[in-house]
């Protein structure tokens, strides 16, 4: 089944929506996940969301399915039936293919490996040029068939606890420079945004009942 996430990259529409929104979006991200102005782990989560988020403003909430079993740890959605892993990363540094602290498990998962699932990555670059890819399933099935993949996935060292199975950074410059990859360049311009992570919360505590509790209630 061909995806249709092709279709995003040549709408010049949502293209100048992607490029001018994201960079925000993610910034809103950031201040969300940071803690004495250090942004945690959890920032990814947040991402992730922002882009489902965009598949289902620009696709149609029935035909993204975000409700996906524990067992497919690549696959973030799927759009129009066919699955859809979502990466962001600051930076070239590494991206996470799995995440798992278990060295055997992750030895384990590069000898069954083979690309499943068409690619959504977000590279972000603060102050420069990054960009929005669409890598198809194709593309990394050429990649990792010429590279190998013991040159294509990349183990955590020995002794260390980096929580996930990488792409090695040869393989992701293919992925992302490779022909049939589609791009939609950003410049990744920070604003000056007032934030108060506890806005939203102190609001509902203001309220004497959440809405949807009364409406509980009143089915009683």
């Amino acid at each position: 089944m061909t995806s249709r996430l092709a279709d995003l990259f040549r709408d010049d529409k949502i293209v100048r929506k992607i490029q001018l929104n994201l960079p925000y979006l993610f910034q809103i991200a950031e201040l969300e996940s940071s803690r004495a102005g250090k942004t945690g782990m959890e920032v990814g989560s947040v991402r992730e969301k922002i882009l489902i988020a965009l598949l289902i403003y620009y696709f149609g909430k029935e035909n993204v399915e975000t409700k996906l079993p524990i067992t497919e740890p690549e696959m973030d959605c799927k759009l129009f039936g066919v699955p859809v892993s979502i990466k962001t990363i600051t930076g070239l540094g590494g991206v996470k293919i799995i995440w798992t602290v278990d060295a055997q498990k992750a030895k384990e998962f590069r000898e069954a490996y083979t690309p499943k699932c068409d690619i959504l990555l977000a590279l972000i670059r603060w102050e420069g040029r990054g960009g929005l890819y669409y890598i198809p399933l194709e593309v990394q099935q050429q990649v990792f068939a010429t590279m190998g993949r013991n040159h294509y996935i990349h183990l955590p060292k020995p002794g260390t606890n980096p929580r996930g199975v990488e792409f090695e950074k040869e393989a992701l410059l293919n992925l992302l420079r490779a022909k049939n990859t589609q791009t939609i360049e950003i410049e990744w311009r920070k604003r000056d945004i007032p934030f108060d992570p506890y806005k939203r919360w102190v609001d509902y505590w203001k309220e004497d009942q959440p809405k949807n509790q009364q409406t509980q209630l009143k089915s009683f």
